[in-house]
């Protein structure tokens, strides 16, 4: 079974608003994060809800990457993403369950760069991200996230 840590949790309260930086929050399906911007339904996409709007994640070395093969520096934050993991790599979650911490998952999609997040950074991001802009999952139980919680993706028969 996968496992990584989670690093950084990042809840943005408004839409194109920054981002902010907790050591926990509480997970709820159906919703999101609370007091994230699509829990508050006031995201820029929230007139388009589904689960995929519920929790993005993007790795740490995805970042280091942008930044070494790129040269350009986004910071978890600035990426919009609200959960910064390491070890474990999260294109592989699509289609499947995983936990952070307590709260079960399921990876939707691919969380691609666009050219709104270009814009918010002001940053060259698309082409260093595409394909390793993160994950969008949807929360499956409820709970509480934690900085330092394992990542773990969920073994193939308990789908």
């Amino acid at each position: 079974m996968a496992t990584g840590i989670l690093l950084a949790i990042h809840l943005g309260p408004r839409a194109e608003g920054p981002m902010e930086a907790r050591s926990e929050a509480r997970a709820v399906p159906g919703r999101g994060l609370e007091g994230d911007r699509y829990f508050l339904s006031v995201g820029t996409k929230s007139k388009k809800p589904g689960p995929d709007r519920e929790l993005t994640l993007v790795e740490e070395e995805a970042l280091d990457a942008l930044a070494r093969d790129y040269g350009v520096v986004v910071s978890a934050a600035e990426s919009r993403r609200n959960l910064l993991t390491r070890g474990i790599a999260l294109n592989h979650l699509v289609g499947r369950e995983f936990r952070v911490g307590e709260v079960r998952a399921r990876g939707i999609r691919l969380c691609e760069p666009c050219d709104h997040l270009a814009r918010l950074t002001g940053k060259a991001v698309v082409p260093g991200l595409v394909h390793r802009g993160g994950l969008r999952a949807q929360i499956l139980t409820e709970g509480t996230i934690r900085v330092g919680d394992p990542v773990e993706a969920a073994s193939p028969e308990s789908r």
